[in-house]
């Protein structure tokens, strides 16, 4: 079993900025990927960032310069800084991890709840 809880969205104002936390417990023994999608009102999903285990990050163009994701292994929890906030940043975001129970088992994928962003004035 394992339970993910999403924090820190928000309302800002364009300019702004907001940390998204998405800590992960259970009986896990590793977590691989971890990352974060956003979905808008009548848009589909869209990746925003990931982050491997070793730290190899990959970022969405829209967000790449103005986002940072990272991680903190021993907390199993995965971090977006914000900057820089745009409106059309606001969506709602979740955090993903693919999670290892064993040390030879395959990852499966969960996804936290979400948390609101919005950007407006």
């Amino acid at each position: 079993q394992v339970q993910f809880v999403e924090s820190g969205g928000g309302l800002v104002q364009p300019g702004g900025s907001l940390r998204l936390s998405c800590a992960a417990s259970g009986s896990i023994f590793s977590i691989d990927v971890m990352g974060w999608y956003r979905q808008a009102p009548g848009k589909q999903r869209e990746l925003v960032a990931t982050i491997t285990s070793g730290g190899t990050t990959n970022y969405a163009d829209s967000v790449r310069g103005r986002f940072t994701i990272s991680r903190d292994n021993a907390k199993n929890t995965v971090y977006l800084q914000m900057n820089s906030l745009k409106s059309e940043d606001t969506a709602a975001y979740y955090c993903n991890a693919d999670v290892r129970y064993t040390p030879r088992s395959p990852t499966y994928r969960f996804w936290g709840q979400g948390t609101q962003v919005t950007v407006s004035s």
